[in-house]
């Protein structure tokens, strides 16, 4: 509480001195005036003098403020359109994980086979990658070119640019850049079109076939033999057992008649 009232205090007395100063400056500039026989109207020709380098000074401030305000709005802005493209691609990686649950969502496709849908969900991410590097410049013009070059010669990247080209040009012909890497892309695929036909897709192997599993309580192949073993020589025991006693009743029946 003590500090709280030396502070205010001190706020108070800070206040009082600064108006007793804006009070008595008129006469303290009468009494330095007279003392000293200053021109006042000299040297507020002189001040008006550095009136038009003040005003230069204020004019490129000013136009350094507004740059930084129009740099924070385009800052903004990219980290707005990179967070709505990530949501999409995260969208586009649950649809390759189960393509026969998810794909259905975005409409029917002319595309039959599964693994031409998912190449061309692959494609779709590959240019959604190029697009957002060379639009924060981390891709350049010569490495988005060499990419676009190596992935318009297979057959599925120039499928994919066939079908995916009219929606781009629909959503990247907003801005300079995006005009450009439509440009570009255009370029490439020509350039590879014209080189000759693609190399076609390989046919992904088939999957190798599971492996047999026994139901739940089928003995396996060695416990079968091992059973098999145990029940011959069981079987041979008992058959020696019962020829014995057979042999020996035989005998005793035969001195009995004698």
């Amino acid at each position: 509480m003590a500090r709280r009232t030396a502070r205010g205090l001190a706020w108070v007395a800070a206040t009082a001195a600064v108006l007793a100063v804006l009070l008595l400056s008129p006469f303290v500039l009468e009494g330095v005036s007279d003392a000293r026989d200053v021109d006042w109207n000299r040297l507020s020709q002189v001040g008006a003098a550095y009136g038009f380098t003040s005003a230069v000074v204020s004019a490129l401030a000013l136009a350094g403020v507004a740059a930084s305000l129009i740099a924070q709005n385009r800052q903004a802005r990219a980290e707005q359109i990179h967070g709505i493209r990530g949501y999409y691609l995260e969208l586009a990686r649950m649809e390759l994980d189960d393509m026969a649950l998810y794909q259905p969502v975005w409409g029917d496709t002319d595309i039959a086979e599964v693994h031409q849908r998912k190449r061309h969900v692959y494609a779709d991410l590959m240019m959604n990658y190029a697009w957002m590097g060379y639009e924060v410049g981390t891709i350049p013009e010569p490495l988005l070119r060499d990419m676009l070059a190596g992935m318009f010669t297979g057959e599925a990247g120039r499928h994919y640019w066939e079908r995916a080209h009219a929606s781009w040009a629909a959503s990247a012909s907003g801005s300079r850049v995006g005009r450009r890497f439509l440009v570009i892309v255009a370029e490439e695929h020509a350039r590879a079109v014209a080189s000759g036909p693609p190399v076609r897709s390989a046919a992904p192997p088939d999957p190798p076939d599971p492996p047999d599993v026994p139901p739940a309580g089928t003995p396996s192949a060695w416990q079968a033999a091992i059973g098999t073993l145990v029940g011959l020589g069981t079987g041979l025991a008992l058959g020696s057992i019962v020829r014995s006693r057979s042999r020996s009743r035989s005998g005793s029946g035969s001195g009995s008649r004698r």
